[in-house]
């Protein structure tokens, strides 16, 4: 199964580029890249703002995850402009799922990469982790045809809007592993 890891963010809350921030000595996007490799998420198409991005980056992650990078046509565009890119080319379309990421949730882990796997439903055309109090539509396991049809592309409306209009189920995850970094001391 592949996945998309969206990186492509100006970090602008952070004060610093997230994906090179490091938790417990190792950089979020190198944390979110062995989850997914470690779960066969592969291969992983990483989709940066600049080509720039893609230098930094690499130097910091395992060279033996397949890696698929890709430089967002529109910068800083959003996440919806981003998946939406995506999502339109013939190789994404034709898979049955995709796992959607974020360089911004460090504390993802394999098991539950698994575990949304398991748990979607076969009439469902994504499935959402929720930790209880919000959604993360950015970690969802996505059917690329369905989502891309039904999402609107330029909408200001957002992304768990547009996500909870299609077929979907949720999945309920531990708040520890969902929590996403935005700000410096969301990292204590």
């Amino acid at each position: 199964m592949r996945s998309l890891l969206l990186a492509g963010g100006k970090s602008s809350r952070m004060g610093k580029d997230k994906a090179l921030i490091e938790i417990d000595g190792e950089c979020c996007i190198s944390r979110i890249l062995n989850a997914l490799y470690s779960s066969n998420r592969n291969p992983v198409r990483v989709a940066v703002s600049s080509t720039e991005c893609i230098k930094e980056y690499s130097k910091v992650i395992n060279p033996e995850i397949d890696i698929e990078w890709v430089v967002d046509s529109n910068q800083y565009a959003g996440p919806i402009e981003s998946i939406t890119e995506n999502l339109e080319d013939s190789n994404f379309v034709k898979e049955g799922f995709i796992q959607l990421s974020t360089v911004d949730v460090p504390w993802v882990t394999p098991d539950f990469f698994d575990c949304l796997k398991n748990s979607i439903k076969m009439e469902d055309d994504l499935i959402i982790p929720t930790d209880g109090q919000n959604i993360h539509p950015l970690l969802s396991l996505i059917r690329p045809g369905p989502v891309l049809n039904k999402l609107s592309k330029g909408s200001k409306r957002p992304l768990s809007i547009q996500f909870c209009e299609i077929n979907y189920s949720l999945y309920h995850g531990d708040l520890k592993i969902l929590k996403n970094i935005n700000y410096l001391q969301d990292i204590e």
